[in-house]
């Protein structure tokens, strides 16, 4: 089958062994599907902004109606009146499942691919490997992210041997740390890691391919159908699953597109009705009224929920942006026992015990561990306390497993699990979902808690520097506020797009709701009671960019210091500062992926600002590749 795509600069010559003719086609095949992924994205915004308009907040749907594109009403699907997936063996245990990307910026194969030999030889159970938050977007990233993977999977020559190569690193770091090797038999173990991999969600467009019409093809199709088309053969002939972690999902609707998409390509490729299985990150508010619909329409397809804490509360915010009586506190008091966090948790775990038709439940993966044992050794015990600690607390909620952000955290946590013993907690007995007013506010509950001037400068100094990073390629990065560079004690976090995002949304609040501080700041001057205004944050902006321009190359690198930090300087303040909220922190660095003049990087975020609000249309094509 031939393909009409268009294929920028010769990609398709550069990367033919990942846009193969099969991988080709199959994209043709399944450019059918754009169009509606256009047009939910269209219905999102509309929803939003009636939401905004009408002053009305997220509610659970009508028990009577038909969910979209499943042949089900609301109320089977709450009562389990569906026919949900068995879980596959090596689903089964995955009591800790690591997430990074597959590749590294600028990068050639041979020390680009070691990403991938960290991760399956780490002892995770399981893998994420990511093709959307914290993968970086310049050059071709998503297209050798893909080109690693599959090299790795048909364990090709050039892996193993970079692969007995970090084995031998690994183990060095572990003798240290811990007194002991963690890598016996490098070549088996890369056997026991199951490879998951998250595609880019619904709201991103891929920016290398273009449909026959010449719109940017869903990022979402590009993602799955490369992964699959690609490893399917050589995971199932070694006994794993194919395993896709779906992000950013609001409705069942949405799920039942991602089904009808699986579905398609799973008969075009001649696979089995529910080959693929999806877990689905449970990242946005309007997804937690619906649940049981979304596990429901995605069907024998769909294995676990994975409870992410960043995302989830972006999406609380931007669906409350409109109220001015809502208004978050600083970031480090939103943990996973807070207010609507609780809730939210609380109804994920109960939705997986609920059983299906056939009596089968699903999984529920934990949320993410975001430190690293790097830094003093006190810094260090203190930090893997807590992690411990957040550990067992989800074990003990219910949680299957939990996800670490970096390799040298597995063996740190999986502990927990180990000692608990279980493979799962399926089916474990909770009471079962209701959907009251108390549920619904629930969802957006506030408690009292601190918002400060410490908080503001963590807060602006992290986007600020997650902004610049993603601009050099590196969506996943290492950063704690600048106040903290030269302080061991406290240790860099892994961080991706979604840390960014909640920054931005939680500053927006602070000056758009006119939110009070809760304490006295001598610093700045400032005291309980006051107002966080627009000159307050211009003042914080101004001396948190400075402490930037001054840090050392290892924190903020010297080149990004003219190149990219002041166009992320521009998008913040252009995103803070406009009484309209922006919907994603995302689109505008997207926008300037590979741009590091500030003139074009104004001329798009006017650009956006304009499209935004004339139609409510975001602007998510790559505007260097010509339609």
């Amino acid at each position: 089958m031939s393909h009409h795509l268009k294929i920028r600069d010769g990609l398709d010559n550069a990367y033919s062994d990942v846009l193969t003719t099969d991988a080709l086609s199959t994209l043709s095949f399944l450019a059918k599907f754009n169009h509606e992924q256009k047009a939910l994205m269209a219905d999102r915004m509309k929803r939003r902004a009636d939401r905004a308009r009408h002053r009305r907040k997220i509610d659970f749907l009508n028990p009577a109606q038909t969910i979209p594109r499943a042949d089900l009403s609301v109320q089977e699907a709450r009562d389990g009146k569906f026919v949900g997936s068995e879980i596959p063996p090596d689903l089964q245990r995955q009591w800790i499942q690591g997430t990074g990307p597959a590749a590294k910026p600028g990068s050639p194969v041979r020390k680009s691919i070691r990403n991938v030999a960290y991760a399956l030889l780490s002892g995770a159970d399981g893998w994420m490997f990511d093709g959307e938050d914290a993968l970086g977007q310049v050059s071709s990233m998503s297209l050798d992210n893909q080109r690693n993977l599959k090299l790795a999977i048909h364990k090709d020559p050039l892996f193993l041997e970079i692969a007995e190569q970090v084995a031998g690193e690994m183990n060095r770091w572990a003798s240290e740390f811990f007194g002991r090797k963690i890598i016996d038999d490098w070549r088996a173990q890369l056997d026991f890691t199951t490879k998951l991999f998250r595609a880019r969600g619904l709201h991103l467009d891929d920016r290398h391919i273009r449909d026959e019409a010449g719109q940017a093809l869903s990022a979402s199709i590009v993602d799955m159908a490369l992964f699959i088309v690609n490893n399917h053969q050589c995971l199932r002939e070694s006994g794993s699953s194919v395993v896709l972690y779906l992000p950013k999902i609001q409705t069942a609707e949405e799920a039942g597109f991602w089904n009808d998409m699986i579905s398609a390509l799973e008969e075009h490729l001649a696979l089995p009705f529910g080959t693929v299985k999806t877990y689905v990150l449970v990242e946005q508010l309007e997804a937690t009224f619906q649940l049981m619909e979304i596990r429901a329409a995605l069907g024998k397809h769909f294995v676990g929920y994975n409870t992410g804490r960043w995302d989830y509360i972006n999406s609380v915010s931007d669906a409350m942006a409109w109220d001015d009586s809502f208004v978050n506190p600083n970031i480090e008091a939103i943990t996973m026992t807070y207010g609507y966090m609780r809730n939210y948790e609380d109804r994920v775990r109960r939705c997986v015990n609920t059983p299906d038709s056939n009596g089968n439940c699903a999984l529920w993966q934990g949320g993410m561990e975001p430190n690293i044992p790097v830094g003093s050794k006190k810094g260090v015990a203190e930090s893997m306390e807590r992690a411990v600690a957040g550990a067992r607390r989800e074990q003990q909620e219910g949680a299957s497993g939990k996800w670490v952000a970096h390799w040298r955290m597995v063996h740190i946590i999986r502990p927990v699990w180990e000692k608990a013993g279980e493979e799962n907690q399926l089916g474990r007995s909770f009471p079962a979902l209701t959907y009251t007013q108390d549920d619904a506010d629930g969802l957006i509950l506030l408690e009292p808690t601190p918002r400060t001037i410490r908080g503001a400068r963590n807060l602006l100094s992290v986007a600020l520097q997650y902004g610049n990073a993603f601009g050099e390629g590196f969506q996943a990065a290492a950063l704690k506020p600048a106040d903290f560079f030269k302080d061991d004690d406290i240790l860099y976090l892994m961080e991706d797009m979604a840390t960014g995002e909640i920054r931005m949304s939680i500053l927006w609040e602070w000056i758009h709701k006119r939110a009070k501080l809760t304490d006295d700041d001598p610093e700045s001057g400032l005291n309980a009671g006051d107002i966080f205004t627009v000159k307050v944050f211009e003042s914080l902006l101004k001396q948190e960019y400075e402490k930037l321009l001054r840090a050392s190359d290892t924190d903020v690198h010297d080149g990004s210091k003219t190149t990219t930090l002041p166009i992320v300087r521009e998008i913040v303040e252009a995103y803070i500062g406009d009484p309209i909220k922006f919907p994603w922190y995302i689109d505008l660095l997207n926008l300037n992926l590979n741009n590091q003049e500030l003139t074009t990087a104004r001329e798009r975020i006017h650009l956006y600002m304009t499209a935004l609000k004339s139609d409510g249309r975001r602007i998510t094509e790559n505007l260097d590749f010509a339609s």
